[in-house]
């Protein structure tokens, strides 16, 4: 017998978050039984350390017309693991929500009603202050300055999201191994609407973005989304070569002019370190596009599943 379709589908990527799995889904549950929402909770574990997977096949049997369980081959991080429960939504709304309570599932319902008022494909639940660490805030700026910068985005934007499902389904055009799902959404719409919404501190364990993983998470983004420092190569090139020009000028009006003799070997050696310090930056550039042309065309998928539980699966 099939499933109804709910009005929602609720997307949780999961990462080492055993203790705080049965609290959120029971808030979800009693939030969405207040809004007198049909839904569903979409659990996606990016291949979990911990005994999460355990928590997860527990809250499927309890609620197998509630939860759905997905469980990756590998991890694969938080916004391909996001991607993954997207194409598994059945709802008419997607939701995406953080595993580690800082998102109060109760905020919901300001989403819900951002949405309905505004008619916004895109509804950005954000915040005032964020209950993260201060090498964490510094870096999560850092990202998403640069975001806006580039992509002249309307604002921050959270993991905290509620969309229609048909711009949900949009993202699953793009079968790359690395997504940002934030800046995909800028393609294809900008009927996007934000609601203060509260952030708590987390109440379990550490987050696992430490600022090695948000630099990579920055540069990935530049080189995969923009052209940025192929046109910083370009403008480099020309600043160089005009500077160059009119040092060359200022030594041989010097030497015609008042005599002045020209430094040979230390100009010499200068020119040489400045120029190939240029080009081996240059080449290095290229070298990251290349890397990551190569890895576009092999066609990676964004995820891997390994085991998937849900209604169907007694």
């Amino acid at each position: 017998m099939s499933k109804k379709k709910p009005d929602y589908s609720i997307v949780v990527p999961v990462y080492n978050s055993h203790e705080s799995l049965e609290e959120l889904f029971r808030r979800i549950e009693q939030t969405m039984t207040n809004l007198q929402k049909s839904f569903e909770v979409i659990f996606v574990d990016d291949d979990s350390t911990d005994i999460s997977w355990n928590i997860l096949e527990a809250l499927q049997k309890t609620s197998p017309e509630k939860v759905v369980a997905i469980r990756l081959a590998r991890n694969f991080g938080q916004h391909n693991a996001t991607i993954c429960g997207i194409a598994q939504a059945t709802g008419s709304f997607i939701i995406t929500l953080d595993d580690d309570l800082q998102n109060p599932p109760e905020e919901i319902a300001k989403l819900i009603s951002t949405m309905q008022n505004n008619d916004a494909d895109l509804v950005y639940g954000i915040y005032s202050k964020k209950k993260h660490s201060l090498a964490r805030n510094l870096g999560s700026k850092a990202l998403k300055a640069t975001s806006r910068r580039i992509y002249r985005t309307k604002g921050n934007g959270s993991s905290f999201r509620l969309m229609k499902s048909s711009l949900g389904k949009c993202l699953l055009n793009h079968q790359i191994n690395f997504i940002y799902i934030d800046e995909l959404f800028n393609w294809y719409t900008n009927h996007i609407e934000f609601v203060l919404v509260d952030h708590q501190k987390r109440p379990y364990q550490k987050s696992t973005y430490t600022s090695h993983r948000l630099f990579s998470m920055l540069s990935n983004l530049i080189i995969y989304y923009t052209a940025m420092p192929l046109k910083m190569m370009v403008y480099g090139g020309f600043i160089s070569a005009l500077l160059s020009f009119i040092t060359a000028i200022l030594f041989i009006y010097r030497k015609l002019m008042h005599g002045v003799p020209i430094p040979g070997f230390t100009a010499l050696i200068v020119a040489i370190l400045f120029s190939t310090s240029i080009i081996l930056l240059s080449l290095g550039v290229i070298g990251e596009y290349l890397s990551r042309i190569y890895m576009v065309q092999n066609r990676k998928p964004p995820f891997a599943i390994k085991t998937l539980l849900n209604h169907e699966v007694l």
